[in-house]
């Protein structure tokens, strides 16, 4: 069968229309390809919440309980609180008290001491040295240190000394009546401290202070 032509209508006509209509059909398709995201159904979403429920169900389960026991504990129950009232007319004032005055010590002086018995110079018996001048000659030359420093200076002479001796013998009051330098009278007056008690001086038969005089010699050989 022949196809016949109709010789009124241009194919170049169409081609133009035809492009543009393929290129918008191109352009729809890249765009909803873009678009396109799949829809997840409700069923799906439920099944995967209620499996996260179970799983942490299951994982509490798991975890063991720890039995803890409270202490018991007291209970403290305050005492019933009391009111106090203070009323100004029931406050008695602080009664003054009077001034203590100052205590007075009155001291009486005692009785005066009984005035020491007189010192004799010449007695009746004189005072002596325990067994006589030869024993205190001696004991003076035993005990006597020449001090050093009168050596070094030549220092000598004779020192005069007086003292008293007691009723019992004790030696006191030792002085220096003549000096010959202050190491020498620092001997003498030593030497004589350390003398043995002597026999007591006596007048009409009682012992009495006796005062006594002594010369001691310091020499240099």
């Amino acid at each position: 069968m022949e196809t016949k032509k109709n010789k009124d209508k241009n194919p170049e006509e169409l081609r133009m229309p035809l492009a543009l209509v393929g290129l918008l059909f191109t352009g729809g398709l890249v765009l909803a390809s873009f678009s396109y995201t799949t829809p997840v159904s409700e069923e799906l979403q439920s099944k995967a919440i209620t499996s996260d429920q179970e799983i942490s169900y299951v994982q509490e389960e798991a975890k063991p309980q720890e039995d803890v026991t409270q202490p018991e504990q007291n209970e403290y129950v305050a005492p019933p609180q009391q009111e106090i009232i203070i009323d100004s007319n029931t406050i008695t004032p602080p009664t003054p008290t009077p001034p203590v005055p100052p205590v007075v010590v009155v001291t009486r002086p005692g009785p005066p001491a009984p005035p020491a018995p007189p010192i004799v110079d010449f007695p009746d018996k004189e005072a002596i040295f325990p067994g006589g001048m030869a024993e205190m000659q001696r004991f003076i030359g035993n005990n006597v240190v020449y001090p050093e420093t009168s050596i070094d200076m030549d220092e000598q002479g004779k020192v005069y000394l007086s003292f008293v001796v007691e009723k019992d013998g004790k030696i006191s009051q030792v002085k220096v009546e003549k000096s010959v330098s202050k190491d020498l009278d620092r001997e003498a007056k030593r030497v004589v401290r350390s003398m043995p008690n002597w026999e007591a001086g006596e007048v009409d038969g009682k012992k009495v202070r006796t005062r006594c005089r002594l010369p001691i010699v310091f020499t240099l050989n």
